[in-house]
């Protein structure tokens, strides 16, 4: 950026903080203790008060301590009063006491919160609303923490790639709950294999095998829209399926460790045991990364309770693997891991970097590499639902085979009231309409 940019950035930056500073009742402005000011009070306001919601906030104040940076979450917005009252009275023992003025209840709660004078917003609703308030974050101005997954969908993924890239032009920074990638083990690791310790990579899988998600049955008297937004991770439109809702996390893990993404998807899946929703079962995925001669790396995920479980990501070369966060020559000698500086806890550590990209004036953005990450498993979720190969050029742009698929409802639908229960059928590969 040239010089002259950058002061009128800061100009107008300054005037807003100014401003909002003196609505927070003397809240020094950000960045300020840069220049030898005043300290730093980064204001920052939480959509999606459920458990992930809540957590990323206190890692959020946590970060701040890290940092030496004083933080606040100052507004809230959630659906529902409640998560909002819990999510409330817990931030009370961080030293946040969020008067009624700002917190924010009904599916526009996010508008309202966006404009309540915050600097950033930690999204952290179900992944179908993510792209309307990432969109809606960015035009307003504001630096964005938004949980993984990014969307639901083709049409999904490709709005929150531009608004990732207006946010670049507005030299606001992003950062997106994969956490491996702010992970210090999985960095090391990451550093061995960039310099060439297991050699080629031959192939390799990653895994998230485990026991079935929660469950909400339907009750008495409960509109559509309700039953829906209560049993959210039940249903594809809401979360994605499993392979994006919950896998997303070894498939972004793969895609940074091969250092691009496959070309082509090829899947099986079904659904055995779950009596709720429109989801799959488990998923098996063959994805091809033909710049790296053609390897393949296989991608299993399954929630059946009962079965055996794996959480990890496995790479193969011709001189080692990599297991997770380990490194091993062939055939079992265990490598040591380079030092890298950070918190212990990856959760944290997202919001260090995110904070420490704003303080020190150094823009990170990770939306369109989270957007691709989950459109690589929308890849393997219409390829296991259809029976056919998904190309990434069939979803990644609106010209390809996929590329206008937008499931409903959409988070506007939402806001509007206009929801109508989607079949609880499950797709049957080589007759399914994507």
């Amino acid at each position: 950026m040239s010089e002259q940019k950058r002061d009128v950035s800061r100009r107008d930056f300054m005037r807003g903080a100014l401003a909002v500073g003196s609505a927070f009742g003397g809240l020094t402005i950000l960045g300020a203790s840069a220049r030898g000011q005043a300290k730093k009070a980064l204001r920052a306001g939480l959509v999606g008060c459920g458990n992930r919601g809540r957590a990323a906030a206190i890692n959020f104040l946590e970060a701040g301590k890290f940092v030496q940076t004083e933080t606040a979450i100052v507004a809230l917005a959630d659906v529902y009063q409640k998560p909002i009252e819990l999510t409330r009275e817990r931030l009370k023992q961080d030293g946040c006491d969020i008067p009624d003025g700002r917190c924010f209840a009904g599916f526009d709660g996010y508008k309202k919160l966006i404009d309540s004078g915050v600097d950033f917003v930690l999204l952290a609703t179900p992944p179908v609303f993510r792209p309307a308030h990432f969109e809606a974050c960015v035009k307003a101005g504001k630096h964005v923490f938004m949980e993984k997954p990014v969307c639901v969908d083709p049409v999904g993924g490709q709005r929150v790639i531009a608004a990732g890239e207006e946010a670049a032009k507005k030299n606001l920074s992003v950062v997106a709950g994969t956490q491996r990638r702010h992970d210090t083990g999985y960095l090391a690791t990451k550093k061995l294999v960039d310099d060439g310790v297991i050699g080629s990579v031959w192939g390799g899988a990653v895994y998230w095998c485990g026991a079935s998600s929660w469950i909400t049955r339907k009750e008495p008297g409960w509109s559509d829209l309700e039953y829906m937004m209560k049993n959210w991770i039940n249903f594809v439109e809401m979360s994605g399926d499993h392979i994006i809702e919950q896998h997303v996390h070894n498939i972004d893990v793969m895609i940074w460790f091969m250092g691009e993404v496959p070309a082509v998807a090829v899947a099986v899946g079904g659904r055995a045991r779950r009596k709720t929703g429109n989801q799959y079962d488990f998923f098996s995925v063959d994805y091809q990364f033909p710049k790296k001669n053609f390897v393949h790396i296989q991608s299993l995920s399954r929630q059946v309770n009962g079965t055996w479980s794996r959480e990890t990501e496995e790479l193969i070369g011709d001189k080692g693997r990599i297991l997770a966060k380990s490194v091993y020559l062939h055939p079992r000698k265990r490598v040591e891991l380079p030092k890298i500086e950070g918190h212990d806890n990856a959760y944290v550590q997202e919001h260090v970097d995110l904070i420490n990209a704003v303080v020190k004036e150094k823009p990170v953005n990770e939306a369109e590499q989270v957007a691709s990450s989950t459109l690589v498993g929308i890849m393997g979720r219409i390829s296991a639902y259809t029976g056919q190969p998904v190309r990434f050029t069939d979803v990644a742009k609106p010209d390809g085979q996929f590329g206008k698929l937008a499931l409903s409802p959409t988070a506007e639908d939402f806001e509007k009231g206009e929801i109508k229960l989607p079949a609880e059928e499950i797709p049957v590969p080589g007759t399914a309409e994507v």
